[in-house]
């Protein structure tokens, strides 16, 4: 039967006990300084005196390659419909210490897109005209990650908001430019122009200065959201092939991260892609054929020699069940799930330390409702999985220092994953793969993902309340809300271990 308590299936005949698992598993000109970061404080509506609808034009080169003139334009925010209310508190206090500070300060990239489209944004994206260096001083807990791209991680409220700088982001441009410069506009035009032209589709090309209430439009972004499409800033054979700056992943060709993300924006937006970009993709489409040459890890686990099934993609297969373009998860679930099998694989495990092991995930890590369940658990595991032991029946002291085990295994395996010279190791196989200082785990994902296991060996959590009912919460899944991506992961567990049979 389903275990409906847990809010997942799983094919126990267990009957639970309440409260256990109940519903489961235009522009403005502020008069100073103060007066326009008080206009951040709080969810207020912001105003405007104008709105202006265009600027200048700019001489153009699009994905089509054609040149073509394109007007460029300062928009008001008020008129897009963004307000104060729609930005995080986090990003509201590293843009207002900046600006206090003096500098320059604008949200970038997909956080405005997707302001204009109305959609929470995962991400909150600044630069500023700050120097990186001023920006590690101005908070208490800032790093400054990438050599080849610098930027800025600021931690706040348990979120990391990135922060980088026109100063390093200036010369990434060659001079051979696609584009001609705006005719008429003005040094800060100009930089501001220079850096959007820095992005791989002009829907993410947008700049957002929310003390002037101006969304700053060069390369036709909004007319892109308007007319629901996805559009190489330049030709879609030259930047379909380019360096994806400081999100390039360590395991991938380059190119193919480009394809990658323009698909599943466009999936994710119902956007369809440009006719030219399209054709691009297309024809690089074979770089998908290199990643045999990538690896997670490369484990024995991961690519079987023999006919058994395998659990990793048993996992990544149940957790699609539960996402789609529009119902996205935040990476510390998939990491998660990555490191837990990674453990597994190093040392199987009787099913029943697993299934503890996931309880005390989803219940803040109260042991004994954990094990109240699992001594009920009467439905044989899949048996076909190499990293699941056949079940042996162990006392409550012998179950609780397996699972305690298991939970050594998993942060073990976490930090070889976010450790350079692990990876380095694991890659030295893989001549061809892409050199990179970057590290596959960042330590703010890192750390997320540490607190999803914490509560194992730590014990209750005081004050955390599990997840209740199964209907996913989208928005809070997407955002890394610990209740529910704790919840899904034990989801994701028993419908890999005890599927249902059909």
């Amino acid at each position: 039967m389903a275990i409906t308590g847990l809010g997942f299936t799983c094919p126990y005949q267990v009957p639970l006990r309440n409260p256990l698992f109940h519903n489961f598993i235009r522009k403005v000109c502020p008069r100073s300084v103060t007066s326009a970061i008080e206009a951040l404080e709080g969810p207020k509506h912001i105003t405007k005196d104008s709105f202006s609808d265009s600027c200048d034009s700019v001489h153009e080169r699009g994905d089509s390659g054609n040149e073509k003139v394109r007007k460029w334009k300062k928009l008001s925010s008020k008129e897009l419909g963004i307000t104060n209310s729609m930005i995080s508190k986090p990003a509201r206090k590293v843009l207002n210490n900046l600006k206090q500070k003096g500098y320059e300060v604008y949200l970038v990239g997909g956080c405005v897109r997707d302001l204009v489209l109305k959609r929470t944004p995962k991400d909150f994206d600044i630069i500023t005209t700050a120097e990186l260096k001023e920006v590690r001083r101005a908070f208490s807990w800032c790093e400054i990650v990438g050599k080849r791209f610098p930027i800025c991680h600021v931690h706040l409220d348990e979120t990391i908001i990135e922060v980088s700088s026109f100063s390093t982001s200036r010369d990434r441009v060659g001079e051979d430019s696609s584009h001609e410069s705006p005719f008429g506009c003005d040094g800060k035009d100009y930089a501001r122009w220079k850096n959007c032209l820095q992005r791989d589709f002009t829907i993410n090309g947008l700049m957002f200065d929310p003390y002037a209430s101006i969304v700053y439009d060069y390369l036709g972004g909004v007319e892109d959201i308007r007319k629901s499409k996805v559009r190489t800033v330049i030709p879609a054979s030259t930047s379909l092939q380019q360096d994806c700056g400081a999100s390039v992943r360590l395991l991938f060709p380059v190119s193919f991260a480009r394809i990658l993300r323009g698909i599943r924006i466009a999936a994710r937006l119902g956007f369809r892609i440009s006719r030219e970009t399209a054709h691009s993709v297309k024809n690089l489409s074979s770089s998908v054929l290199r990643l045999d040459k990538a690896a997670y890890f490369v484990r024995s686990g991961f690519r079987r020699r023999d006919t058994r099934s395998n659990m990793l993609l048993s996992l990544f297969s149940n957790m699609d069940k539960l996402l789609a373009p529009d119902k996205p998860c935040h990476s510390s679930l998939w990491v998660s799930i990555l490191a837990f099998h990674r453990a597994l694989s190093d040392q199987p495990r009787n099913p029943l330390v697993v299934a503890a092991f996931s309880l005390l995930i989803h219940n803040g890590g109260n042991i004994t409702e954990a094990l109240e369940i699992v001594r009920r658990i009467t439905t044989p595991h899949d048996a076909s999985f190499p990293e699941l032991l056949e079940p042996v029946n162990l006392n409550s002291r012998a179950l609780t220092s397996e699972v305690m085990d298991l939970a050594k295994g998993v942060k073990a395996a976490l930090n070889e994953m976010t450790d350079e010279h692990a990876i380095s190791h694991a890659m030295a196989g893989y001549s061809k793969a892409p050199f990179s200082d970057l590290v596959l785990i960042p330590l703010g994902l890192y750390l997320r993902v540490c607190r999803i296991f914490e509560c194992v060996k730590g014990g209750g959590e005081q004050g955390f309340v599990s997840k209740q009912g199964s209907k996913i919460h989208y928005e809070s899944l997407a955002l890394g809300s610990l209740p529910e991506v704790r919840h899904n992961f034990a989801r994701i567990v028993f419908d890999t271990v005890f599927p249902i049979k059909s």
